[in-house]
């Protein structure tokens, strides 16, 4: 299928009853304040803008610290935190067809030699895939404690002499691809096979064969002392350059006519391979869900749609609903809060999903 233009206009002056109805459910919910500190929204649907919306508020960068108060635009770039993930995870897929990485098949510590002290019959059963799918079975904890503590898995990454020797030395306290368990240590092992293949560093490669190609303006990726990049959290681009990776998606990996992402892979980052929790499914370095949107009939609930998201720290999100051709870029700069998942859920249901009722 021949995938629609990404190019960005302006949006059209909100004459129709979706616009008009995200833009009044968007300007209540802020003066509400059930919506808060959002930095940038676009919406589009089949291709087209629908609502660009941008914002002031408190900021910060992966790596840097406190950015002050910024007036957000178009063409600011923001953190996409978390949301990274899912981008280095379509990287592998071009990595894959270019023949410079590993199959998801293939035993993960087959692709670092260098490491071969490691390996032993548990840790040999771990494969690509179980990095692709957070499945690795091993002892890592990112989730039940903050980034500010050090003992947050990532954080003793990020410390480490040697991140990726502390990624793979961890014991393997599970058989690999029982569980989904949040590794931001898998993101990074997989950025490095896509670096080694390739002969360039992970933002250079994603420069050349994903964001230069998309059209994207400038685009960063944050980095440790060390020099290696924050892989699963360290992208940073415009709202409107996010909402081209969704766009991307919808086009199973087109660009007018133009294949840039495999669609087999598509295919395969938004198959569901394991349950993270009651709502979520986890593809490769993708979420995945079903939402409910439009009027229910007596219990019965709205009509439910599978959903693909990106999400990131603070209230990153790129919502991709298929069915509707509806893409939501939304960042925002609630980090490190107990309740930062409230104002995208809300911008997603009770402004945009809402609307189309």
């Amino acid at each position: 299928m021949a995938s629609p233009s990404l190019g960005m206009e302006r949006p059209a002056p909100p004459s129709d009853k979706f616009a008009i109805d995200v833009i009044r459910r968007l300007d209540q919910a802020v003066a509400e304040r059930r919506v808060w500190n959002i930095h940038g929204l676009l919406v589009l649907q089949n291709g087209e803008p629908i609502v660009e919306r941008y914002f002031e508020g408190q900021d910060r960068a992966r790596g840097v610290g406190d950015l002050g108060t910024i007036k957000f635009t178009a063409e600011t770039l923001h953190d996409l935190r978390s949301c990274s993930k899912s981008i280095v995870a379509l990287l592998y897929g071009i990595a894959l067809q270019q023949g410079r990485v590993p199959a998801p098949e293939a035993s993960l510590l087959s692709g670092f030699p260098e490491y071969r002290d490691l390996v032993d019959e548990e840790r040999s059963r771990v494969t690509v895939h179980h990095a692709l799918s957070m499945t690795m079975g091993t002892d890592w904890d990112e989730s039940s404690l903050p980034y500010a503590d050090p003992r947050n898995s990532e954080t003793a990454m990020d410390d480490a002499p040697d991140r990726y020797r502390y990624i793979l030395e961890r014991p393997v306290i599970e058989r690999p691809g029982a569980r989904w368990t949040y590794c931001g240590g898998a993101t990074a092992l997989l950025a490095r096979l896509i670096a080694r293949g390739s002969g360039k560093s992970l933002h250079e490669f994603a420069r050349e064969s994903l964001f230069g190609p998309l059209g994207m303006g400038r685009t960063q990726w944050a980095a440790g002392p060390d020099g290696e990049p924050f892989a699963a959290s360290g992208a940073r681009m415009s709202v409107r350059d996010l909402s081209r990776i969704g766009t991307l998606m919808l086009s199973g990996g087109q660009l007018d006519g133009k294949q840039i992402v495999p669609a087999e892979w598509i295919t395969r980052c938004t198959t569901p391979v394991v349950s993270c929790d009651e709502l979520r499914r986890y593809g490769y370095q993708w979420f995945l869900l079903d939402v409910a949107f439009g009027r229910p009939k007596g219990w019965a609930p709205g009509r439910l749609e599978r959903m693909w998201m990106a999400q990131g720290e603070g209230g990153q999100r790129l919502f991709i609903i298929p069915a509707l051709q509806l893409v939501i870029a939304l960042t925002a700069g609630n980090y490190g809060t107990d309740d930062q998942w409230i104002p995208p859920t809300r911008v997603l249901r009770e402004v945009v999903l809402a609307s189309l009722s």
